[in-house]
């Protein structure tokens, strides 16, 4: 599948699932817009250093996804943008009574409200071109729960919703938009937690990972950056044409449970 020609822009991409997609658009021939919202020199060294690495074009583009109208400069700034990835998104774990209210503001923002901006600014040029892929990468949250996850598995579950009504409004249209459900992934921020949960569990490495990180996860296997790259690639490809308002899940087995 070639990808040529084609610009696609991922939210929250300057590290972990975003970073990973963005390399497999690459890959595929795809030009990238890297988007987070610091604005540092290695920010836009990560972008030259993909540039380099793929033979694409890849700007760098700062924009906080918790703002409305920042979300909305990006899909401008970007001048075009054939494949959207929402992607950004934090989590923070707390009892509902305790969990504190700037914090779910923050999360429904980010992970939620982003998706519903970048989609509403970037639509217009995907239908005049023609052509559009609308990826959100939602959670294996977005199909289940779990408990102190209030704001994450709210904002997850409306990614969903939000993923069939876009479908549905593009459905006579050459475009289309699914969202990926991961379970856990092994990314930098998740490979740094290893070693404390290995001490608070007093466990060896391989125990910890099986046994108490991915034992919801039925493979006890983490997905990969690459997997979901790989997945979003397909969704953009030929094959994927008849492929909208879905979820697809590469959570390892979870939500068969």
């Amino acid at each position: 599948m070639s990808l040529a020609g084609k610009t696609a822009v991922i939210t929250g991409s300057n590290s972990g699932i975003g970073l990973g997609v963005a390399h497999e658009l690459a890959k595929a021939g795809a030009n990238i817009v890297l988007n987070s919202f610091t604005d540092t020199e290695a920010d836009h060294a990560l972008a030259a250093d993909m540039a380099r690495e793929h033979g694409v074009t890849v700007r760098y583009i700062q924009a906080d996804m918790s703002k409305g109208d920042d979300c909305r400069a990006l899909i401008e700034k970007a001048g075009t943008c054939d494949i959207l990835v929402n992607n950004a998104g934090i989590q923070f774990v707390a009892p509902i009574e305790e969990f504190p209210a700037a914090k779910w503001d923050a999360i429904i923002a980010i992970n939620l409200s982003s998706a519903f901006h970048t989609t509403a600014a970037a639509l217009p040029g995907m239908r005049a071109r023609d052509w559009g892929r609308i990826i959100n990468i939602a959670s294996a949250h977005g199909l289940t729960a779990s408990p102190y996850k209030s704001a994450y598995v709210a904002a997850k579950h409306g990614i969903v919703g939000l993923t069939k009504t876009v479908a549905l409004e593009t459905a006579t249209a050459p475009i289309t938009c699914n969202a990926i459900c991961p379970g856990y992934v092994l990314t930098p921020l998740v490979e740094a937690q290893i070693p404390d949960t290995m001490k608070e569990y007093d466990m060896d490495r391989e125990t910890v990972i099986r046994e108490v990180m991915l034992a919801r996860q039925p493979s006890k296997e983490f997905a990969t950056v690459e997997q979901l790259g790989g997945t979003a690639v397909f969704l953009c490809s030929d094959a994927a044409t008849q492929i909208t308002g879905t979820t697809i899940s590469v959570d390892g087995g979870w939500t068969a449970l």
